[in-house]
C-alpha cells in the first residue's frame, strides 16, 4: 500500500529549479583548512620581516627592513582570499565565505597599518636621516626617497 507524499509546507525558492548548496562538511573542510593556510602565510610573511631585524652580533644594531615588499606579500594573500570567497560564493559554500571574508578583513587591517607603519617610518627617515632605520645609520633604509 502506497501513501501519498504531502507537497512541503513553505516553499521559498525562486524558480522552477531547486536552489543548490555545497555540501556542509566540505564547506567546513574548505573554510578551515584556507583560513589555516591564509594564517601560516601571514605568519611565515610577518616573520620574515621580523628575523630581518634580529642580528646575534651585540656589536651591531640591526633595523628590520622596509615593510613595503612585505605588505605586497601580505596583499597578495588578501587577494587569494578574495577570489576563493568569490568562488565559494557561487558554489554556495557559506561557511567559507565568511571565513575568506573575515581573512580578507584582517589582512586589510594589516595592510593598512603596515602602510601607515611605513610611512611614517619613511617621513621620520626625511626628517633624520641620521635616526634608527635609515639608510644613513646603516642597514634599513627606505627604498622610497
Amino acid at each position: 500500500m502506497d501513501l501519498p507524499v504531502a507537497p512541503p509546507a513553505f516553499d521559498a525558492t525562486t524558480g522552477s529549479g531547486r536552489r543548490r548548496r555545497a555540501d556542509l562538511g566540505a564547506d567546513i573542510g574548505a573554510g578551515c583548512g584556507l583560513v589555516v593556510l591564509e594564517l601560516i602565510a601571514l605568519v611565515v610573511v610577518l616573520g620574515l620581516w621580523f628575523l630581518s631585524g634580529f642580528d646575534l652580533d651585540p656589536a651591531e644594531s640591526a633595523a628590520p627592513d622596509p615593510l613595503w615588499n612585505y605588505v605586497a606579500a601580505v596583499g597578495g594573500v588578501g587577494a587569494f582570499a578574495g577570489v576563493a570567497a568569490a568562488v565559494a560564493a557561487r558554489a554556495g559554500a557559506v561557511v567559507t565565505v565568511v571565513g575568506q571574508t573575515v581573512v580578507v578583513g584582517l589582512v586589510c587591517a594589516v595592510v593598512f597599518g603596515g602602510v601607515a607603519l611605513q610611512s611614517h617610518q619613511d617621513q621620520r627617515c626625511r626628517e633624520m636621516p641620521a635616526a634608527t632605520g635609515c639608510a644613513g645609520s646603516g642597514r634599513g633604509g627606505s627604498p622610497l626617497r
